[in-house]
């Protein structure tokens, strides 16, 4: 064979299918409260509408100069300056982290706080493929149009700039330093190719295994030697045989990264690094449990070693949505002309991960899906970079921006709203201690 073979494309045509199916009859979910006024909710439109040259400059510059992960300074520079031009105090380099931004708002009374976050880091070789520079403009433009109104806020806005979601945990980091302490709701929306209310998003944590055997002559003394690269090709092959036994929801994948020098040696370290994801907070736990096991029983048959290095960078829960809240997002993107679908539309086998999850397990949140590109564009191609920079993501910028003000303005005006959202939370089992959780 010159080339490989290429995947049956079945599947995801199946998927598709059965996605296009459930459109026909997808009802988008509805909000049993009411709440800003409608005066303040036009007045905040207003405001969105103003911004407008402000999101399309944020879309386009960080699109053309994308930044990794810890690396945002340009990026984190540019959203603290377009703050400052409205009058806004940012600060730079905040909870610990170089590139987070950060401002507030206080309104007039003594409700509650709500968090708008941004997420503006790029992934390496495709720049923008996840649309995070779409993720930075809804976050400013909500807390610009929001401040806007801020003499009749019944509450505090907070304006979080994330960095590093991309294959870190950035807001998990943020947490630890205090940036969620006092704020009682978050919200955020990721650019798609649908308009989603609530998708899955899995848990992850990362894992090296590393194991240590003895060197020996392959050919003069192989019994003299204990083979670390057994050991891991061994680790290998039975998570392949767990597959058999995991949820639908898990995922698992590894690869080994070190495995020997010279095929004449015994190999006397080897290392894999693996992910793990899964739907539930309790099931990656158990997932993480069992992968375990898998390693020390390669390291006990072949006489090596093991050690087992769990997330080197914080682990991702899966996201907990708030329904009161979603409600109210589905209502402010109607606004806009859009219908938001419910959960169970998309297939959940489409499903990623983000540290917004870890935020959810500490306090209420929503973290929907805007569309900016085709149905089968998938997140984290080159279509999708290209997606990002398009009139699309412009204007998906521009609504998502208007649904965050209005989600968190409802939440800031409407005591029965903060009174659901509160009970919804506490009935889905409360806060968690994220960073003991998997201790």
């Amino acid at each position: 064979m010159t080339e490989p073979a290429l995947p049956d494309p079945a599947y995801l045509n199946q998927i598709d299918a059965d996605t296009q199916r459930r459109l026909l009859t997808a009802v988008p979910p509805t909000s049993e409260f009411d709440g800003a006024p409608e005066d303040l909710r036009a007045a905040v439109d207003g405001n969105i509408a103003a911004l407008h040259d402000d999101l399309q400059r944020i879309v386009h510059t960080l699109h053309a100069h994308p930044e990794t992960a810890f690396q945002e300074h340009d990026s984190a520079r540019l959203i603290a300056d377009i703050l400052t031009e409205h009058g806004i105090d940012a600060e730079l380099g905040v909870h610990g982290v170089d590139t987070a931004v950060r401002a507030e708002i206080r309104g007039t009374g003594d409700g509650p706080t709500i968090a708008v976050l941004s997420e503006y880091d790029a992934l390496p070789g495709i720049g923008h493929a996840c649309g995070h520079n779409v993720i930075a403009a809804t976050g400013v433009g909500a807390f610009l149009a929001l401040a806007g109104v801020r003499d009749r806020l019944n509450g505090t806005v907070v304006f979080l700039g994330t960095p590093a979601e991309e294959g870190h945990s950035g807001k998990e980091m943020l947490a630890r330093n205090g940036a969620f302490d006092g704020v009682d709701a978050a919200i955020m929306v990721h650019p798609y190719g649908y308009d989603l209310a609530d998708q899955v998003w899995l848990g992850r944590r990362l894992l090296t295994i590393t194991f240590t055997g003895i060197a020996a002559h392959a050919s003069a003394q192989p019994f003299m030697g204990r083979n670390a690269l057994d050991a891991a090709s061994l680790t290998y092959q039975g998570i392949g045989l767990l597959r058999q036994q995991l949820p639908p929801s898990d995922r698992v994948h590894s690869n080994i990264t070190e495995g020997g020098r010279s095929p004449n040696i015994i190999p006397e370290k080897a290392v894999m690094k693996l992910y793990a994801r899964s739907k539930y907070p309790e099931t990656l736990k158990d997932l993480s449990k069992r992968l375990e096991d898998i390693a020390r029983g390669a390291a006990l048959m072949t006489g090596t070693t093991v050690e087992l290095d769990w997330d080197q960078h914080p682990p991702s829960l899966p996201i907990r949505t708030n329904d009161a809240l979603t409600g109210r997002w589905v209502e402010s993107q109607q606004r806009r002309g859009r219908s938001p679908l419910p959960a169970g539309v998309v297939s959940d086998t489409l499903a990623a991960s983000t540290d917004f999850g870890n935020v959810s397990y500490r306090i209420p949140g929503i973290h929907p899906l805007i569309k900016i590109a085709d149905q089968s564009t998938a997140l984290h191609t080159t279509d999708f970079a290209a997606a990002a920079a398009s009139e699309a993501a412009v204007q998906g910028a521009y609504d998502g921006a208007a649904g965050l003000a209005l989600t968190a303005l409802d939440y800031l005006m409407d005591p029965l709203l903060q009174q659901q959202v509160r009970q919804e939370f506490d009935d889905q089992g409360g806060a968690i201690d994220v960073p003991s959780y998997f201790d």
